[in-house]
């Protein structure tokens, strides 16, 4: 394929940085969206409270939202520890780290859980009695309940603090090696994120894994100890992205030339998930539909449990390949289109920390507020999604963007302008 003469890689390398902070916002701000959409699901929520009115329009956000935002999450948390890396060596890397993700979960994980159960309890006794009140015994129990506090959604700050934290340990190992054998790996990085078989490659050990989970997907625990197959899935997408930073001259100007074909490749993926999906749904076409797959009649007839395993990792396959292709498309996109510094994505990076930190008990709040309201469901969908981006871009601007929260989340403190200072800019 022939792409336009001009690509990012012959612009400022200050262009990148910002098409990727701008990018990694956007999938911040997309946790509003992603959040509000499970209170609404037709299917069953992972989450114990929901609205009384469903919808398959939140299904089908929370599916396509989900296939990309982690994944992509993970890619960019390794591109940019590779760069500070490079920067300010292991040793400062890791300290920045502990400073940008792992104070911040210390400091906002016990008021969030509390205020997030709370609004939960809340939440729960509106759907069983109507009324406002607690009730502890509303809580669910069984054995899929996570035991001991859940991490919420700051889960990924978790996860990756520790990722980071060994990251010294794979980065030491990698420079003792012979300098053929770093080349080597170089070019086999590049290969996996650039060539079609790269990505069966890098997509077969999360199918794998997936095959272990329903419909394939592997949904985080929220536990302080996660499983192992958690640690793999999004080791993986980590690793990649530490990678990602040493290909960068060559990939990033791939994704960028092509994310349209890129993003239309992990559409067809995505559809197949959902075909897959609807089959897994209805056991007594699984089997017909597995022998299409594998012609594995005998195996249907003798272990139907090993029937549902395969169509799961086939699903898993045709999902976590979306993933890729839908993380490479986006990184292209936002290289290609959102690059350009603007005051108004700066101000929304900017803030899109805070909002991943503080929007969780928004949304459970209005939620449990829209419970039982006589209006459309997804009018109540899009009440709840304005009112916390409004409550979370209130709360940034008046107690964030101008203290010390500021410098402590993003590196910097902002200044007001006075009225003079508007009038002399002008």
């Amino acid at each position: 394929m022939n792409g336009p003469t001009h690509t990012p890689e012959s612009a400022a390398p200050g262009r990148k940085l910002h098409a990727l902070d701008n990018l990694r916002a956007a999938m911040m701000w997309l946790g509003i969206v992603l959040h509000v959409s499970v209170i609404y699901m037709s299917r069953p929520s992972p989450l114990p409270w929901h609205d009384d009115l469903s919808t398959s329009v939140a299904d089908l956000l929370v599916a396509v939202i989900h296939a990309f935002r982690m994944p992509l999450f993970f890619i960019l948390a390794g591109f940019f520890v590779s760069a500070l890396v490079q920067h300010r060596g292991l040793a400062g890397m890791v300290r920045n780290r502990l400073r940008r993700l792992g104070l911040p979960f210390v400091v906002f994980w016990p008021p969030l859980l509390a205020v997030s159960a709370l609004l939960g309890l809340l939440f729960l006794h509106r759907m069983a009695h109507g009324t406002w009140g607690v009730d502890r015994s509303l809580l669910p129990h069984g054995p899929n309940v996570p035991k001991g506090p859940p991490t919420m959604h700051l889960w990924f700050l978790w996860m990756l603090l520790w990722l980071a934290v060994f990251t010294p340990v794979v980065w030491a190992a990698a420079r003792a090696l012979p300098g053929g054998v770093q080349k080597a790996l170089g070019r086999f990085a590049a290969w996996l994120g650039g060539s079609a078989l790269g990505v069966v490659a890098l997509t077969l050990p999360l199918a794998w894994i997936g095959a272990h989970y329903d419909h394939g997907i592997v949904t985080p625990s929220g536990s302080f100890l996660p499983p192992l197959a958690e640690w793999l899935h999004n080791g993986l997408f980590y690793g990649f992205g530490l990678c990602l930073y040493t290909q960068r001259r060559d990939l990033m100007v791939r994704y960028a030339r092509h994310w349209p074909v890129l993003a239309g490749l992990g559409l067809v993926c995505f559809l197949i998930t959902a075909f897959l999906s609807e089959v897994l749904a209805q056991p007594e076409a699984s089997a017909f539909a597995l022998v299409l797959v594998t012609g594995a009649f005998t195996e249907i007839l003798a272990e139907p449990v090993s029937a549902t395993r395969h169509l799961q990792f086939w699903m898993a396959l045709a999902y976590n390949a979306a993933s890729w292709l839908w993380s490479f498309a986006l990184i292209g996109l936002f290289l290609r289109h959102v690059g350009q510094p603007r005051a108004w994505l700066a101000y929304l990076a900017d803030s899109s920390y805070w909002v991943y930190l503080v929007h969780l008990p928004l949304t459970i709040g209005f939620g449990a507020l829209l419970y039982g309201v006589p209006i459309p469901v997804l009018a109540k969908m899009a009440l709840n999604v304005l009112a916390t981006t409004a409550l979370c871009l209130a709360s940034y601007h008046l107690c964030v963007r101008f203290t010390a929260v500021s410098q402590w989340l993003n590196g910097r403190r902002h200044t007001r302008k006075s009225f003079g200072d508007s009038v002399h800019a002008t």
